[in-house]
């Protein structure tokens, strides 16, 4: 009641009027999960890493409406309760959003923060405006993302992505996008190529052809995958990860002694080790002995692995670099002339087209020492494509893909690097890391730009003089991008820390000893490579690649001799090694190790826009119903 005394004034309340605070909800996940709110001071960390930017506030002497004539719902409640009013006028209710059909189906929940896909902190979301009023000229209007929260702890977020997964823009936006996104990916189409063929003993037009072939297998694996893989939008080609097994096989001492065409006799091992190792990886996943591997795989583990690829390769870098500069300048720059001009060389052979065909250099030889250094490279390959699943997944799709979803693209990566082996490519197939960059950069999600992008690359494969032009690219230019390339490789690598508690000293020394001993120990064993005793007619650069034939592991089994020679001298190989030793043994809570969190395949069925998401085109996924662990 007011008082009656006219003299005596209300005591004002607090301007602005302070909300209540609600209580955070756990989710049934964090609890199992052992979820703290707070750790390493990021509390408002988002699922992809970014940072959620709180609304502004509003200036404290805006708070009456001047345009509306009256003061804002809250100020009024307050401005009633100080005056001392026994009924406070009541509050409009905030419309609830319904969230569209890509984004779950369900309904948009406010003010209460959630942790994300792996556990982590969104910030709140902001009150919406009263309906059936517009938004004034002095009011911030925050545009909130669709999110929806489950009992699993997902939260469903597309973080102002333009177009997501199954949109479906028109052809000139689907073009731009999709020729940004895989012009951003033309480095490492092309660049493994540039560097094994010469190393083969190949020449100009051995190289081309490598590359034009590079290209249509490209296009016809990205297709295979984005339709009947994960269906993620993620570019399938030769991995930065084969090249260092590749380069020693390359360098190993039977190929030493060759006479005639040694690109063709080399080509035809690696083949013959690819093919072998992809069959391997193939049944790896469509068996769904992956989904038993997942429980090893977190981002502690890939973080060091994929890191320790671009950091495997300093040798080659910066040195090649200097050398072309010391030594071939002056024809570098000659061929910098030379590759300009091939432009007009380019135009005018357009019309000349080459096919590339299967087993074009011969059959395929097959070496089991050879092969099994390939196979434990394609499970590297396999633990890469873990993490780039899971990073393009939150940017672009509802949800996480199942185990299923997952363990179907392995096995699909496992056949498209069949088909590397077959045509010859040098390498296997995988998805390219680089790719997840892309997609966050460029805000494209849309399958369907990937996808026009690979239907222009099978065209571009078929034209000939494509690959002789890129084939003409200096040496030193080569090495400068290489440079470039390795070092985003090693950064995009470290990023999947992320997804765990980056400030945790048990993930700093597990990330550290991974990478320091990644370095250290095959430093060991290539330093046999480098030997009095070694081949001097290979440069110093391939040096390190030369142990297989050394190396300080030595028996009575020479085959034996040359894995274990070769597998330890690879610097991801080492790092693979020890981070999964080390995060499956170093106690530590989920939340700490920042455990993949993938999507449970009776909620992924329940979901339409999960299973719109994941599941397999032209009802080709009801053949398949009875293999439950390569589905939803």
């Amino acid at each position: 009641m007011a008082s009656s005394d006219p003299t005596k004034k209300p005591r004002p309340g607090p301007w602005p009027p302070v909300p209540e605070s609600t209580a955070i909800p756990p989710s049934s996940w964090a609890k199992r999960t052992g979820f703290r709110p707070k750790f390493s001071g990021e509390t408002n960390a988002t699922d992809s890493g970014q940072i959620a930017v709180q609304p502004k506030p509003r200036d404290p002497d805006s708070g009456t409406d001047l345009e509306a004539g009256r003061a804002p719902p809250a100020a009024a409640a307050a401005a009633a309760v100080a005056n001392g009013c026994d009924k406070v006028p009541p509050l409009p209710a905030a419309p609830v959003k319904r969230r569209r059909d890509s984004d779950g189906g369900g309904t948009k929940s406010s003010g209460a923060a959630a942790p994300s896909a792996n556990g982590q902190v969104t910030g709140a979301e902001p009150p919406l405006p009263p309906p059936g009023r517009r938004a004034l000229r002095n009011e911030e209007v925050v545009d909130v993302l669709p999110q929806t929260v489950d009992d699993d702890g997902f939260v469903s977020r597309h973080a102002n992505m333009k177009y997501e997964l199954r949109d479906k823009p028109g052809l000139v936006p689907i073009g731009l996008y999709g020729f940004q996104h895989y012009i951003s990916m033309l480095g490492s189409l092309v660049l493994v190529p540039l560097i094994i063929v010469p190393a083969m003993g190949g020449n100009n037009e051995d190289t081309s052809n490598v590359v034009s072939t590079v290209l249509f297998v490209s296009g016809v694996t990205t297709l295979l995958h984005t339709s009947f893989g994960s269906r993620l939008p993620l570019i399938q080609g030769p991995s930065f990860v084969y090249l260092a097994p590749a380069l020693a096989i390359i360098n190993s001492s039977e190929f030493m002694g060759l006479n005639g065409n040694n690109f063709k006799h080399i080509m035809k091992e690696l083949q013959g080790a690819i093919i072998i190792s992809s069959v391997f990886q193939a049944i790896l996943g469509y068996s769904g002995l992956m989904t038993l591997l997942l429980r090893l795989i977190n981002p502690v583990v890939v973080a060091p692995t994929i890191a320790a690829v671009g950091l495997s390769f300093y040798s080659y870098g910066f040195p090649r670099v200097g050398f072309s500069f010391s030594c071939n300048n002056i024809t570098s720059l000659f061929a910098a002339h030379i590759f300009v001009r091939y432009l007009f060389w380019v135009i005018v052979y357009f019309l000349y087209m080459r096919f590339p065909y299967p087993l074009q250099w011969g059959t395929p030889v097959f070496h089991w020492k050879m092969a099994l250094v390939m196979c434990v490279v394609s499970l590297i390959s396999s633990v890469d494509s873990v993490g780039s699943y899971h990073a393009s997944s939150l940017l672009v799709a509802s949800r996480p893909p199942t185990p299923g979803v997952l363990s179907r693209g392995i096995g699909l990566e496992g056949l498209s690097s069949v088909l590397a082996g077959l045509w010859g490519t040098g390498t296997g197939s995988t998805t390219l890391t680089e790719n997840v960059h892309t997609i966050a950069v460029t805000k494209m999600g849309s399958r369907r730009a990937v996808e026009l992008g690979a239907c222009v690359l099978i065209i571009l494969s078929l034209i000939g003089k494509v690959g002789g032009f890129i084939a003409s690219v200096p040496e030193v230019m080569v090495a400068a991008l290489l440079c470039f390339m390795w070092a985003m490789l090693t950064a995009l690598g470290l990023s999947n820390l992320r997804y765990s508690e980056a400030g945790s000293s048990r993930n700093i020394i597990i990330v550290g000893l991974s990478l320091f001993f990644s370095l250290s120990i095959p430093a060991y064993f290539q330093q046999y490579g480098i030997s009095p005793n070694s081949n001097l007619s290979v440069p110093s650069y391939f040096q390190p690649y030369i142990v297989a034939s050394h190396g300080p592991f030595r028996t009575n089994y020479g085959g034996l001799n040359y894995v274990m020679n070769t597998l330890l001298s690879l610097h991801m190989v080492i790092a693979f090694l020890i981070a999964v030793v080390l995060d499956n043994t170093v106690p530590g809570s989920q939340q700490e190790r920042g455990v993949y969190v993938w999507s449970e395949p009776e909620a992924a069925r329940r979901e339409p826009a999960v299973a719109k998401d994941y599941e397999l085109p032209f009802r080709v996924g009801r053949v398949f119903r009875w293999v439950k662990w390569v589905g939803l």
